[in-house]
């Protein structure tokens, strides 16, 4: 199906106006994006030290529990870190790669 370069030239104002609209939604998700990127960053800082807890790395970072916990089940989702034993009633977590070597 060949277009015509007027509707080349339509459908390059449509997206132009859709992006326009949402131009604020884009900035929230790149914001939301390099926030999580910066926490994940935090994560891997203090597991390249050794194996710890959701714990001892929500008191490293100053950061809740709950969002390392989040963060810890998304990366261990996509095979970026793994549990590697016990500590207590809390499972230690371990940067995959490091397992491997």
């Amino acid at each position: 199906m060949t277009q015509t370069r007027e509707e080349a030239r339509q459908r390059t104002a449509t997206l132009k106006q859709v992006r326009d609209q949402h131009q604020d939604t884009v900035e929230r998700t790149r914001a939301l994006l390099k926030e999580q990127q910066t926490v994940r960053r935090q994560i891997c800082r203090q597991l390249r030290s050794g194996p710890k807890t959701v714990p001892e790395i929500a008191e490293a970072t100053s950061l809740p529990a709950h969002e390392i916990l989040w963060h810890i089940t998304a990366m261990k989702k996509y095979s970026l870190v793994q549990e590697v034993g016990q500590c207590g009633e809390y499972y230690q977590y371990a940067m995959a790669k490091e397992i491997e070597s």
